[in-house]
């Protein structure tokens, strides 16, 4: 594709959507699901407003990762090298570490609504073979098929959640009051944490090398990313707000706590069943299938494109993240197999730890050095950050850093 400057408010800007579809289902997945539902069956509308806010500052950190691609035709990677090598032993050992964990973590997610579903076949074995599908998929695949299969993915989960929001019957006026910023006692941590988490993580920086793969190249391209990623965090964010609106009106109002764990959503089957009937609940299983299925398939793909490029960088070769290519496939396969192992064992103790900590320093990471590199020689003038870009990414900064602190006194404690 062309470096021309797309038509902006036409049907062909339109059509170009899509991998910011792709990086919102990648960031959203089954913890996000729980810790959303558990706001609203705790706290009932009152954390509407992070939920929200958390929208607004996963699209300033993607936004700001894509625009680095858009604008110097080269990666956040190869930005993160420019501030000192260390950045990229320090990517490296985090993305080796936390592959090897949210492995296990992503199959075993996508396993419990299927095992639901289809009891006779046990849950390790659905979770072998959502890994195994994975792999298949992505392996002989490339991103136009991919895009086109988590678009479906985005589709389904979204008209099922929103569905069920409507069919529990909101109360309008108690979910504007959500939006009036109010902190219940004893949220503010598990408030930051709702802010901080719903989105995703480190995926949110893999969306520059899903712009690329979809053929967009240049700074002519800014605008419409924008649109993308704007699209893509408003349907995130209806998403949210039907999941806060479900444990609020069916959870919190009945006094029913659900486990704080990806098995709780199995729980808030249990409680559709018992309330709407076996169709209900198994829509919902459905839905539950599309959420976990469309974060794996993401972190499969987008995980082995920021790797590959890693990859690469670290050997001096300035190739980038590659479909198909040797390094691509490579961490494809780690994170397939070896966390296998971690479907049958407990996972080892240090290397929890150590997937905490660094799980924990990179979102402050990322602003930082989007703040450092949007801001820096290397990026055009027009598409450097405005104040409101800056305003939020230094908000972010300091979110992400008293969650740092709290996460790292949790694992020390």
């Amino acid at each position: 594709m062309s470096d021309d400057r797309p038509e902006i408010g036409t049907r062909r800007a339109w059509r170009h959507i899509g991998p910011g579809i792709v990086v919102a289902a990648t960031g959203v997945g089954a913890g996000d699901l729980v810790a959303t539902l558990i706001a609203g069956s705790r706290y009932g509308y009152a954390l509407l407003w992070a939920a929200v806010i958390g929208c607004v500052v996963k699209i300033a950190l993607s936004e700001g990762s894509a625009r680095y691609h858009l604008a110097t035709g080269s990666t956040i990677l190869a930005g993160w090298r420019s501030l000192g090598r260390w950045t990229g032993w320090y990517f490296g050992i985090y993305v080796i570490v936390w592959g090897f964990i949210y492995g296990a973590t992503a199959m075993s997610a996508s396993a419990l609504p299927l095992a639901a579903l289809f009891p006779a076949v046990p849950l390790k074995a659905w979770a072998v073979a959502c890994g195994l599908g994975g792999f298949a998929f992505v392996w002989f695949n490339r991103y136009e098929t991919f895009e086109l299969v988590m678009k479906l993915l985005v589709g389904l989960m979204f008209v099922i959640m929103v569905g069920l929001a409507i069919l529990v019957t909101p109360s309008l006026p108690a979910l504007a009051g959500g939006l009036a910023f109010q902190l219940p006692e004893g949220s503010l941590f598990y408030t930051l944490g709702l802010i901080g988490g719903v989105g995703g993580t480190v995926t949110t920086a893999a969306y520059g090398y899903w712009t690329q793969a979809k053929g967009w190249r240049g700074p002519g391209w800014v605008p419409v990313m924008r649109l993308d990623n704007a699209v893509a965090y408003c349907v995130t964010g209806i998403f949210v707000i039907a999941m806060l609106i479900v444990g609020a009106q069916l959870l919190n109002a009945a006094g029913i706590a659900l486990a704080d764990s990806d098995k709780g959503l199995l729980g808030l089957s249990d409680v559709l069943e018992a309330r709407f009937g076996r169709a209900i609940a198994v829509l919902f299983l459905v839905g539950f299938a599309a959420t976990s299925l469309s974060s794996l398939l993401g972190v499969w793909q987008g995980m082995s494109l920021f790797f590959s490029d890693w990859w690469y960088q670290l050997r001096g070769r300035e190739e980038g993240g590659h479909e198909g290519s040797a390094a691509y496939r490579c961490y494809l396969a780690w994170l397939t197999f070896p966390p296998m192992l971690l479907l049958f064992a407990d996972r080892p103790f240090l290397l929890v730890i150590a997937y905490g900590a660094f799980g924990a320093l990179f979102m402050p990471f990322l602003a930082v050095t989007l703040l450092i590199l949007n801001n820096s020689s290397h990026v055009p003038r027009q598409a450097r950050n405005g104040p409101l870009a800056n305003a939020v990414l230094v908000a972010a900064t300091l979110l992400f850093a008293v969650l740092a602190i709290q996460q790292v006194v949790a694992l020390s404690g």
